[in-house]
């Protein structure tokens, strides 16, 4: 079928000759006990701060605890210190900062965030789509070679397309004409109007058929077949209910449009006693649109079907229509702009595995009608299609696909150099699914004690921190998300007396799964005798430069969380132990942790800290924390470990 053909004929007229159709708020523990004392860690990173120590990775924490906590106020206070550092942050949070100060009425500056915000993202969005149009034909590429294709063996010299699996046969729509006397032809192609015919499929397994085929088509449901247009049916499971295409013509009668064109309209027949019969227009058709090919849920509770019904984006759109349990029909809904462009977008295909396969001009492709796939996801809206690639598509129109999920055998129509006739239906098979699935799964445990942690709701986010689907862990603190291979996503996972944890993760380009424990630091921190301050929360142990016991500016804003502790707590007593790395000789080294251990003592009694509750010793080289003694060559980093001071509690 040409290009010109379809244009004028799918959806503006009549059915086709093929390629026409389209915060948590945390509980205090107030209790204190005689061993045990209990640290607010946001109150602490936020007395430090207003003490004037600036990290951007401290405003984030103190910034999103409250934003995700719902206390804006507070977070437009934070983001405002993280965004005066003047330092990258990723485009989300412009749109938190936005949205924290419009809480507190400054919406000028929510604005100028926001612009900001939409500049950044839509820098992003407008690279994506100048690379999907520089480079889709790649994409493709990486798509392509996954189907084997070959004449499906039913084709004519005229139009044959669209096919539906019933049973062990397939029926498919033709314009052939079979010795008909009155077969009429249609002025504007100069085919006869399509009709339904059957053929029996063979499978390779029977006795003496090396290869699957059918057999010699015949005319389906003679009593549906009208002097105009049936085609691209549709069967309910149990085989007694037909949904098929069909003009505007039903019981002897033609309905036309404004423009007198008789458009298109889905039927509903019933089988009984072997014969279909009882064609009946379904209630959203209507005679000033078409509304035709569809395609039923696995669960037989939605139909799709392609439409230029009012609300439609562009030539034809996918719609769904739910199907009631007393066989009524609700209200159609457009599938949206993921799916519809303002092309045409027509002949979908609903699988059991919810991926929707339909055929479109509005997406960037090889080259007419390509076909493509979308999955659907859990809240029933759809991804963005992918292009199933060539040889399933073309340079010409391809449409119309059947797949058998099971064995991945299945049949499109195509009217691709080398056909037989207008359009061709080919069968194919399937080597490699297009969509390489992983799934994403873990454990939430607490960081300290291992603790199983249920009921903590953890959030999958895309690369643009947008919520995809939130779960709660179960009881055994397990979670999972489907995800796609090669993307990266965040996970943020909530729970009461926890602090609110942000990852991310990269997907393997690879089938399988990805396992990602998250383990959650306690708010309130317990701590008692003999503990390690510094350890117990979350202090980094890294303070001091090769050969040097100065306090450097890093090591100072750790310090000052221990400063605010032992404020907190005048009756902490802390022993200062300080180490070194493995170079130099084991009586230097002494001397220099002990210079680490009283500058970390002096640091503390001159901001305030009684020198009767401190104490300090350097232990050289003899406790290092990895591999790296003497003669093992080990990188900076990892010397670097070992040159800290650590904390330990000797009174409460």
């Amino acid at each position: 079928m040409k290009n010109k053909v379809i244009l004028f004929i799918t959806f503006l007229s009549v059915l086709c000759s093929a390629g026409q159709a389209q915060t948590t708020k945390v509980k205090k523990a107030n209790k204190e006990y005689d061993k045990f004392a209990y640290i607010d860690a946001t109150k602490t990173y936020e007395r430090i701060a207003e003490k004037g120590y600036k990290s951007a990775d401290l405003f984030q924490k103190l910034a999103n605890a409250y934003y995700f906590n719902a206390n804006l106020e507070k977070a437009a206070k934070w983001y405002g210190e993280l965004f005066a550092m003047n330092e990258e942050v990723a485009p989300e949070y412009y749109y938190r900062y936005a949205q924290s100060l419009k809480s507190i009425g400054e919406y000028a500056k929510a604005n100028e965030m926001l612009v900001l915000f939409n500049k950044k993202s839509s820098e992003d969005l407008r690279g994506k789509i100048f690379n999907d149009k520089q480079n889709y034909m790649d994409i493709i590429k990486a798509n392509s070679g996954r189907y084997i294709i070959k004449d499906a063996g039913i084709n004519s010299a005229y139009s044959d397309y669209g096919s539906a699996y019933a049973g062990n046969k397939l029926i498919f729509t033709s314009s052939r004409d079979t010795g008909s006397f009155s077969q009429r032809k249609h002025k504007w192609s100069n085919q006869y109007f399509t009709n339904m015919y059957s053929a029996d499929i063979t499978p390779k397994d029977a006795p003496g058929v090396t290869e699957d085929s059918l057999t010699v088509p015949e005319k389906f449901a003679k009593n549906i077949n009208s002097r105009f247009h049936e085609s691209t049916p549709v069967f309910t499971k149990d085989g007694l209910s037909m949904y098929f295409t069909r003009n505007n013509f039903n019981n002897g009668k033609k309905g036309k449009d404004a423009n007198k064109i008789t458009l298109l309209k889905i039927y509903k027949a019933t089988l009984k006693e072997g014969k279909w019969n009882n064609a009946q227009e379904l209630p959203f058709n209507n005679d000033g649109y078409s509304v035709a090919h569809p395609t039923l849920s696995a669960d037989e509770k939605t139909m799709y079907f392609a439409s230029d019904m009012p609300g439609t984006y562009g030539q034809s759109d996918i719609w769904k229509v739910a199907i009631n349990t007393d066989g009524s029909f609700g209200t159609p809904e457009n599938l949206g702009a993921t799916i519809n462009t303002e092309g045409k977008e027509s002949f979908p295909l609903i699988t059991n595995e919810n991926e929707l396969y339909f055929a479109t001009d509005g997406h960037p492709g090889i080259g007419g009608l390509d076909i493509f796939m979308s999955r659907m996801n859990a809240d029933g809206s759809f991804k963005a299609p992918i292009n199933i690639g060539a040889p399933a598509n073309s340079p010409q129109d391809d449409f119309a696909y059947l797949i058998d999920t099971k064995t991945r055998k299945g049949f499109l129509t195509s009217n691709r150099d080398g056909g037989k006739g207008y359009d061709d239906i080919y069968k194919f098979l399937e080597t490699r699914k297009l969509v390489c699935e992983q799934v994403l799964s873990g454990v939430v445990t607490d960081l300290e004690t291992g603790e199983i942690l249920a009921n903590t709701k953890v959030t999958l986010l895309d690369d643009k921190f947008n919520t995809i689907k939130e779960v709660f862990s179960d009881d055994k603190g397990f979670y999972t998300f489907d995800v796609e291979c090669g993307k990266s996503y965040y996970i943020r996972a909530e729970k009461e007396l926890y602090e609110t944890k942000e990852q991310k993760v990269t997907i393997p380009t690879s089938n399988g799964k990805t396992d990602f424990p998250i383990q959650l630091e306690k708010k309130v921190k317990p701590v008692t005798v003999g503990d390690d301050l510094a350890k117990a929360f979350g202090i980094k142990i890294i303070y001091f430069d090769l050969d040097k016991w100065n306090i450097r500016p890093d090591a100072a804003l750790e310090l000052e969380k221990i400063l605010d502790v032992m404020k907190q707590y005048p009756n902490m007593k802390i022993d200062v132990r300080s180490h070194t790395d493995s170079r130099q000789t084991h009586k230097y080294n002494e001397k220099l942790s002990d210079r680490r251990a009283k500058s970390t003592v002096a640091w503390l009694v001159t901001n305030g800290v009684d020198a009767s509750r401190l104490i300090g010793k350097g232990y050289g080289e003899t406790l290092l924390v990895n591999k790296c003694a003497d003669g093992v060559k080990c990188s900076e980093e990892e010397h670097q470990a070992n040159r800290r001071s650590e904390f330990i509690i000797t009174a409460l």
